[in-house]
């Protein structure tokens, strides 16, 4: 799962960035708003969750929000602040904020409250997602693969063999960049050695019995990756 963290105490960024890292989020991190905004009209990234602060330098959460809406995108978002008031509350939610959590807060709040907002996201509700003969178990990070004459095979993931995954699975049949793969399963401003994409590759075919096959991920060459449903 990707997230988009927006808070500027830089203290309590890190703390939240690494509190989601450990339970296998993809956070990319800014401390302020404009950069989120501008981060977020480009459209690089397919994010799962939004985590804003309401007092941003540059725009603030509720602004964020409003822009969202505005352009008829459900990204379920979760705005923090020190607002404790029931009518600021009711501002939070009219903007198109999902849900509200008043600092100093709980980290252990902070995760039920993502896993409640993932629960009730369309696009996430099952625990299960399937496509052709795929199917992913966000709860056990497994996935089941069916063959042709109905025998199904089980295989536990790491997280980023589950991302990437999942990744192709959101695509199927899609021509998929190297450089989009990166944009999409490693954080901003992180910089992967320049094999690390196929290498990945290769252990996601090895993980699916696939080492000497490309039945399910082909390469396209020059170009990027593709799964075949």
């Amino acid at each position: 799962m990707r997230l988009l963290l927006v808070e500027d105490e830089p203290d309590l960024g890190a703390a939240i960035k690494d509190v989601l890292s450990d339970e296998a989020y993809v956070v990319d991190w800014f401390l302020d708003g404009t950069q989120a905004w501008q981060y977020l009209e480009h459209g690089w990234t397919e994010y799962t969750l939004a985590v804003f602060d309401w007092m941003l330098p540059g725009v603030s959460g509720l602004d964020l929000c409003k822009w969202l809406r505005k352009q008829n995108l459900s990204l379920p978002v979760l705005i923090l602040t020190a607002k404790d008031r029931m009518e600021e509350k009711i501002i939070g939610l009219d903007s198109g904020a999902d849900d509200y959590l008043v600092k100093p807060f709980d980290m252990a709040e902070l995760l039920a409250r993502l896993r409640a907002l993932r629960r009730r996201a369309p696009q996430i509700q099952s625990r299960h997602f399937q496509v052709g003969c795929l199917m992913l178990n966000y709860s056990t990070h497994e996935i089941t693969r069916q063959y042709p004459h109905g025998e199904k095979q089980v295989f536990s993931l790491t997280v980023k063999e589950f991302q990437l995954l999942e990744y192709f699975m959101k695509h199927p049949n899609q021509i998929i960049s190297r450089d989009q793969i990166i944009n999409q399963l490693w954080e901003i401003g992180a910089e992967p050695v320049s094999n690390v994409v196929a290498a990945q590759i290769r252990l996601l075919r090895r993980k699916l019995g696939e080492e000497n096959s490309e039945s399910l991920i082909e390469t396209i060459y020059g170009v990027g990756y593709r799964l075949h449903v």
